[in-house]
Parts: C-alpha cells; structure tokens; sequence
C-alpha cells in the first residue's frame, strides 16, 4: 500500500466511523473477549452500521482462544441480501432469528464469500429458496460442505457481480485468489461499506490451509482501490471504521513478514521441518492463531515457492 493510499484510508475512516458508539479510537487491539470488557453472553452480537447494514458476529474456536465469525445483511424493500453465513445450522439458524427481528422481508440472497465450513456448514438454516452465489473456484469446496450442512450454490461467478435490490446497488467482486481460491468481496457504493470475509481478519494470524500467500497481498491491495470507509472482517471483533482502517494495513503487514521470513529461509535451504523451528515472525507471533497456523502458513507458503500450488 503507497503512503498516499494509506493515508486516504485512514483519512476517510476517522471521517466516516459508523460504528463509532461505545468504541473510541484507542480501544484495546486484541482478539480477548475478557480484555475488551466481553464476556460469552454479550455474543452473538448485533452492529448497525450504516442505513439498513448489519453486522453479526457469534463466537467460535477453542474455551480460552474465542474469537467471533461474522456475517453482514444488507436489508431492502425487495429482500435481504446476507454475505456468509456461520459454522453450524444453530448459530446460522440464530441469524436468521436476528435478521427476523429487524425486517419481515425475505432472505433472498446468499453471498458464500468464503467456501471454508465456518462460513458455510450452516448454510441449510437459510430459507430453501434464497438464491445461494459462490465463485467458481469454491464449487468443489461446496460440494463437500453440502454433505455438512452447506449448501450447493445457484449461481456461480468468476470475476464480479452487480445486483440492485429494492434499489439498492450491491457488488460482488473477486479481486483473485487469497485465504481461499474463490474469495468473494460484497461491497455497498453508496455506502462505502465493504464485506471482505476472511481475506481480512481483525488483529488475528492469518489461517494459510487451503491459502494462495503471494497473491493475497495483491488481492488486499486490489480491493484497496475502492477506497471503502468501512472493512468488515470475517474474523474478528467488528470495530469502528478508523480501527479497523488501521487493522487493515497491520494484517496486510504481517502477511508480508510472514511471506518475507519463509522465503528466507526457503532460500537459505533449510527443510520445511527445520524452518517451523527457526521462523520469527516478530510481534506477529502473539497473535491469536499463531501457534496453530504458523505451521500450517510455512508449509503453505514453502508449497507454493515449490511450484506445487496451482
């Protein structure tokens, strides 16, 4: 990211901070549920955060690692749009319930921004005729998840969506390949507002399993040309807008530590074994998720330098 756009960024979002209420600038960057005030019963947790844009975040991962899925609806007068759903038909089925409390009308689209179970295996709880849009590149992830509570798309894109909903323009946009092979942007123009599942995760170690690390960056730096105010992550605390500006480009950073630290070692020789042991990964490495996929991400990554990723 050039100065200038970062500074546009983080310009824009200390302007425009729509979930600004109870949240100041300066609040505490961690994923801890017990650091930032939190505790089990305060989630899933519902944000306005622009006319008629929602956000939900309910928790998952491991007792004393919990961290928040999160999912955006967008509702119009002709419908409700919803970009990801959750892990499980229960905590899917509790958004539903949600969405339910804010609009009567029905949920008549389904984004699957990202094709990893955490998104998807709840994906039967949605009513059966939504219209379900995936990438291209998912199909085969979704096949399997169909068989775990997923559900097999409708539509398939390859490159960008535009729909208008009771007036309302949404854009579904895949900047390439990144966290998964089919990860999908849904952006609202008007708005500024811009869902970007796990592409972005909010002060959190990027999870690599099925990851594309040299073209993620670029991705992040594509989806920067639209100069969102808003970046809803898919994992991680929903902050307000000039917070989660900044955590943006401390994401993007330390996938480039990371990236930049295993090629050295790829490039110095040492086996994919002898370099889980010797990687630093700076700061980065206190981050929750760290120890789980550092591993996975050198693996990954030496994969790719390999050219056994396609």
């Amino acid at each position: 990211m050039t100065g200038t756009k970062t500074f546009r960024l983080i310009a824009l979002a200390l302007l425009c901070s729509p979930v600004s209420a109870g949240q100041p600038p300066d609040v505490v960057r961690t994923t801890s549920l017990s650091q930032r005030g939190f505790t089990e019963k305060d989630f899933p947790r519902v944000q306005q955060v622009a006319d008629r844009v929602y956000t939900f975040e309910a928790l998952t991962g491991p007792p004393g690692d919990r961290y928040t899925t999160n999912s955006m609806f967008v509702v119009t007068d002709d419908g409700v749009l919803v970009a990801d759903g959750q892990g499980s038909p229960e905590d899917t089925g509790r958004l539903v319930a949600e969405i339910r409390k804010v609009s009567d009308r029905p949920i008549s689209h389904v984004i699957i921004c990202s094709d990893h179970g955490d998104h998807t295996n709840g994906n039967s709880a949605f009513p059966q005729d939504a219209k379900f849009i995936a990438h291209s590149n998912s199909v085969a992830a979704l096949e399997v998840a169909a068989d775990t509570g997923g559900v097999r798309p409708d539509a398939i894109i390859d490159d960008r969506l535009d729909l208008t909903i009771g007036n309302r323009e949404v854009q579904i946009l895949f900047f390439g390949r990144a966290h998964t092979g089919g990860d999908l942007f849904v952006y609202l123009p008007e708005e500024k507002v811009l869902f970007t599942s796990e592409v972005f995760l909010n002060h959190m170690f990027s999870g690599y399993r099925t990851a594309f690390p040299r073209e993620w960056i670029d991705t992040m730096s594509r989806a920067e040309e639209l100069d969102a105010v808003l970046l809803i992550p898919g994992h991680g605390f929903v902050d307000n807008a000039d917070v989660l500006a900044a955590e943006w480009i401390e994401y993007k950073h330390h996938l480039q530590v990371v990236l930049d630290e295993v090629t050295r070692l790829h490039t110095e020789g040492w086996s994919v074994d002898e370099a889980i042991e010797q990687a630093d990964f700076g700061k980065y490495r206190k981050w929750s998720g760290a120890d789980s996929e550092g591993p996975i991400g050198i693996r990954r990554i030496y994969a790719e330098l390999n050219g056994d990723l396609n």
